[in-house]
C-alpha cells in the first residue's frame, strides 16, 4: 500500500536513496521542498520522492506498492532511478507513454571555478543589456515568468523566493531576456535553472546571468549545482567551469499512451 511519508521516516528513506547523487533528494530530506511516499511507514522497502517535475525511485522494485508508486505521478514528469529493476518496471507500466534520454551530471566541487573568469563574463556584458539580481521589482515582471515559470515557481510565493531563493537576469530596457535562478534549494546550495528568449540566444547572455548567480553562491558559501538536460547545456556549463562527470538515464513520462 502506498503511504505518504513524513519526517519520521526520512532516515530510512535516505538509506534507500544512498548512492544516488541528486540535490533534489537532499531538497526533500532537508525539508525545503517536495513530497515522498513509501510502501510502509514502519519499515519502508521502497520509496518515491517528488520535487516539482522530477520524481525519483529507490528500494525494492518488487514491493507490492511499486506499481502504485509508478502511477503516482502528474501528467508530465521526469523520472530518475539508478535501479535497473525500477527502470524495467517503469518501461512496462508506462509502455507507450515515455521517452528515455540522457541527462548529464557534473562534479560537485567549487574548485573548478575561476572567479576571475566569471567576473569578466559579467563585466563584459555589452550594451544595451544590464544584469540585475531578482528583487521585488524584477519578480513582478511578466517577462520573468513568461520566460520560465521554474525561475520562482517551486517556491510557495514570490516572498518565499525572495527569502530563500536567488537569481539573476539580463535585462533589455524593462524586459527580462535571459536569466539564471534557483530551481530548488538544499542546505548547502541551489539547483540552477537557466533560460533565454529565442530571439536573444547565442549572444552569451545565459553565460552572464549564470556567472552572476554562481559568484553570488560562492560568496555565500552555497554550491551552485548544475544538471544538464541537453548537450547545449553541457557546453554552457563547461564554459563556466563545471566538469562533466557522467551521463545518466532519464525518463520523460507523459502518462498518455501513444497510439
Amino acid at each position: 500500500m502506498l503511504v505518504k511519508a513524513d519526517k519520521t521516516v526520512n532516515d530510512k528513506i535516505e538509506k534507500l536513496f544512498a548512492g544516488l547523487e541528486e540535490t533534489m533528494i537532499q531538497t526533500y530530506l532537508e525539508g525545503h521542498m517536495g513530497e515522498a511516499w513509501v510502501d510502509d511507514l514502519e519499515n519502508p522497502t521502497a520509496a518515491q520522492i517528488t520535487v516539482s517535475i522530477f520524481t525519483f525511485y529507490a528500494g525494492d522494485h518488487t514491493s507490492p506498492a511499486a506499481e502504485e508508486m509508478l502511477n503516482n505521478i502528474q501528467e508530465d514528469v521526469l523520472i530518475i532511478t539508478e535501479s535497473e529493476g525500477w527502470k524495467q518496471k517503469l518501461e512496462t507500466v508506462h509502455a507507450g507513454a515515455f521517452e528515455k534520454y540522457s541527462r548529464y551530471r557534473f562534479e560537485h566541487s567549487s574548485e573548478y571555478f575561476d572567479q576571475t573568469h566569471l567576473e569578466n563574463l559579467v563585466a563584459h556584458l555589452p550594451e544595451p543589456y544590464s544584469i540585475k539580481k531578482i528583487d521585488q521589482a524584477v519578480i513582478e515582471l511578466p517577462s520573468l515568468h513568461q520566460l520560465s515559470q521554474d525561475f520562482t515557481g517551486n517556491f510557495e510565493s514570490n516572498e518565499d523566493f525572495l527569502n530563500r531563493g536567488v537569481g539573476y537576469v539580463v535585462m533589455r530596457e524593462d524586459k527580462v531576456v535571459s536569466g539564471a535562478s534557483s530551481f530548488s534549494i538544499f542546505d548547502d546550495g541551489i539547483e540552477i535553472e537557466v533560460a533565454t528568449y529565442p530571439d536573444y540566444r547565442r549572444k552569451g547572455l545565459a553565460a552572464v546571468a549564470s556567472a552572476a548567480l554562481i559568484l553570488d553562491c560562492l560568496d555565500n558559501q552555497k554550491y551552485p549545482s548544475w544538471d544538464a538536460d541537453n548537450w547545449g547545456s553541457v557546453k554552457l556549463a563547461e564554459s563556466l567551469g563545471y566538469k562533466m562527470k557522467e551521463a545518466y538515464d532519464t525518463y520523460y513520462v507523459t502518462t498518455r499512451k501513444k497510439s
